[in-house]
């Protein structure tokens, strides 16, 4: 190899090196200012949930769609036409994770025209056994970008639309009138009223479908005359009884299969098929490994969003309607008063003052084997609440030394169950059954992990 062909093999390097370097701070920060790599410059960019987009149009398949698409365009029911629907087909995903990775992945690699990606969330390690599209290396980066151009690569003629940001009531219905199809992949009850009122007011069909545990569900709503979600839950849920996968825990595998059913029903309605789920539910138990089909109610004349004597309209405020948070970042809820709880570094005070207490653990048992205080006793809030709470507490406060009146600190994973616990043991106090001050410790121990230890287990 002479000098020239060795100078310019580095140069090549360079390229290459400073190519990488581009992709990684564009991961790393969205929109990134480098323009010197064509590889770089054609990856997904952050977008304005402002931003008016062009309509889509075509009218023939090229040469290397029909190779492509080979398999799914010999099918009767779908051919050519089916395929030329999906690619002037935009859907709206809302939320990028264990339902989003699946559903998008065969989306794209069904053909969809444009897929707006739409996530507030950044990835994070405990994503990452469900949420099948985002990788270590993109730990801290906005879902909708990692998404995005994880599937950059599977297929570059459709047209990917990353929104890093949270559906707002100002913002939801001006962005689902730019897309023909919403596919709800949300985790919480705020954005789940915010979504199905923004596809009324827009006329929108939207699928949705949710998982938890070992459990799925799948319908669609607002769509040939069907029900939306209202209909069917005018009133949303009290906070206290609403569980989410970082409370209550899921199997990986659980959204992802009830993703890719989702991603069915959407390619089905972008092809021009029917619904097979307006207006009826897919349940499914992966436990027993079974499904079944639940009938739903019929649209309600007086429903408050889609009814026949109601003007759909848009609430101001999703989170004081449902009375909990839009994130699963802070769900925190607000049953005691102040002087009914105390702070972890509180805690931590007490327990170098060497004060007389008993520290009662409520979480499930599965929990308490993953981490503990070694100090703590425990008692299932499930317990607590099967009404044997007098026994149980004297069966583990009776050869406790804590004064003339006992004091019971109660404490569980982020300080949501412990306050049903004071709750519980408050009633037993008024009516008699020992005489005890009860607290519980605000943030739990995942905020004890945060301030006071942190070698203490997150999970």
């Amino acid at each position: 190899m002479d000098s020239a062909e060795l100078e310019s093999l580095r140069e090549e390097i360079k390229k290459r090196d400073q190519e990488i370097l581009c992709l990684k701070e564009q991961l790393r920060d969205g929109p990134s200012s480098c323009q010197q790599s064509d590889r770089s410059s054609s990856l997904p960019k952050l977008r304005s949930i402002n931003e008016e987009l062009p309509p889509l149009s075509r009218l023939s398949l090229s040469n290397a769609e029909i190779i492509r698409y080979s398999r799914q365009l010999v099918l009767p029911e779908f051919g050519v036409r089916g395929q030329l629907c999906l690619s002037q087909c935009s859907v709206l995903v809302v939320g990028c994770g264990g339902l989003g990775c699946p559903l998008v992945q065969y989306l794209a690699a069904a053909g969809v025209g444009r897929l707006g990606l739409l996530d507030y969330d950044e990835v994070e390690m405990s994503n990452l056994h469900r949420q099948v599209l985002h990788s270590e290396e993109k730990i801290g980066v906005p879902k909708a970008i990692s998404i995005a151009s994880a599937l950059q690569p599977l297929n570059t003629t459709v047209e990917y639309i990353p929104y890093h940001t949270m559906l707002s009531p100002a913002n939801a219905v001006p962005l689902i009138r730019q897309y023909d199809i919403v596919a709800d992949c949300s985790d919480n009850v705020p954005t789940r009223y915010l979504v199905n009122d923004a596809c009324v007011v827009a006329g929108k069909p939207l699928v949705s479908a949710s998982a938890l545990r070992w459990e799925g569900q799948l319908t669609v709503y607002n769509h040939e005359g069907g029900p939306c979600y209202r209909c069917l839950f005018p009133i949303p849920p009290p906070p206290e009884t609403v569980t989410n996968c970082a409370d209550g825990g899921v199997l990986g595998v659980v959204p992802g299969i009830m993703g890719c059913l989702q991603s069915l029903e959407v390619l089905k309605l972008a092809s021009g098929k029917a619904s097979s789920y307006s207006g009826t539910m897919l349940m499914y138990d992966a436990l027993d490994g079974r499904f079944r089909n639940i009938k739903l109610r019929g649209k309600r004349v007086d429903c408050a969003i889609c009814g026949s004597k109601s003007e759909p309209q848009i609430l101001k405020d999703y989170e004081v309607f449902c009375g909990s948070s839009a994130s699963d970042k802070c769900r925190t809820l607000n049953l005691l008063t102040a002087a009914d709880r105390m702070t972890v570094l509180e805690y931590k005070k007490l327990l170098s003052d060497g004060v007389s207490h008993l520290l009662i653990d409520v979480r499930p048992q599965v929990e308490v084997d993953i981490c503990r205080l070694p100090h703590s006793i425990h008692i299932p809030l499930s317990q607590l609440e099967a009404g044997n709470a007098a026994d149980l507490l004297g069966d583990k406060t009776g050869t406790a030394e804590c004064g003339g009146q006992k004091k019971l600190i109660v404490i569980c994973k982020l300080g949501n169950d412990s306050q049903k616990a004071v709750k519980i043991l408050q009633g037993l106090s008024e009516n008699g059954v020992g005489k005890f001050i009860v607290k519980d410790i605000a943030g739990g121990l995942m905020a004890w992990a945060e301030k006071i230890d942190p070698a203490f287990p997150k999970y």
